[in-house]
């Protein structure tokens, strides 16, 4: 893949979460499986950003296993929003790899500026740090928030995004793209199946 240094297919996330969801989408969306783009797949492209999005402290070590592991957590991040667009539910692997992230990190609370209270990830390491995404999880599950972030239904894609139509029915992150190619993939096999 040419691309120009810093230019990532998320950079223009075309339908964003709301904050803090935006992290758990920022995190899933850092590989564009169609185009075998991926952030964390090298430790020059992940540690700048693994930074910039408080997942990494300035001055904690990042190795290539540490980013084999958390391409893991992203994947089974991208199982819990498959699910929410109506996929199976998570593997028992997934569910692992989620487990590890809370036994490995623990939150603090946190009182801001203005008085709102916040649990933060106590530590620098990305593992630490990863725990507060699943307060962001724990969080947007309790307000109704966290089944609009979902996984494009098509497999080839699985990009994730916000659903922001009235009856949370979205399922693909681009209705003219993915989902005029799952349609018509389906008509094609229904015509193929009736002759």
């Amino acid at each position: 893949m040419t691309r120009a240094p810093g230019q990532w297919t998320a950079d223009n996330e075309t339908r964003p979460a709301p904050a803090p969801l935006d992290r758990v989408q920022a995190l899933v969306n850092t590989v564009d499986i169609e185009i075998a783009q991926d952030r964390l797949a090298r430790v020059d492209d992940a540690r700048p950003w693994l930074i910039q999005q408080h997942l990494l402290g300035g001055d904690a070590p990042l190795t290539e296993a540490d980013l084999a592991g958390l391409r893991e957590i992203r994947e089974a991040l991208r199982a819990l929003l498959v699910h929410n667009t109506g996929g199976a539910p998570p593997g028992g692997r997934d569910l692992t790899v989620l487990r590890q992230v809370a036994d490995a990190g623990s939150a603090r609370a946190v009182i801001d500026d203005d008085g709102h209270v916040q649990l933060r990830a106590v530590g620098g390491s990305m593992l630490e740090r990863l725990a507060e995404l699943l307060v962001i999880i724990r969080d947007a599950q309790r307000d109704g928030s966290w089944s609009r972030l979902k996984a494009c239904a098509n497999d080839d894609c699985r990009w994730v995004f916000w659903d922001q139509s009235r009856n949370r029915g979205g399922s693909w992150c681009d209705m003219a793209v993915c989902g005029n190619r799952l349609k018509n993939r389906d008509f094609r096999a229904r015509h193929h199946a009736e002759r």
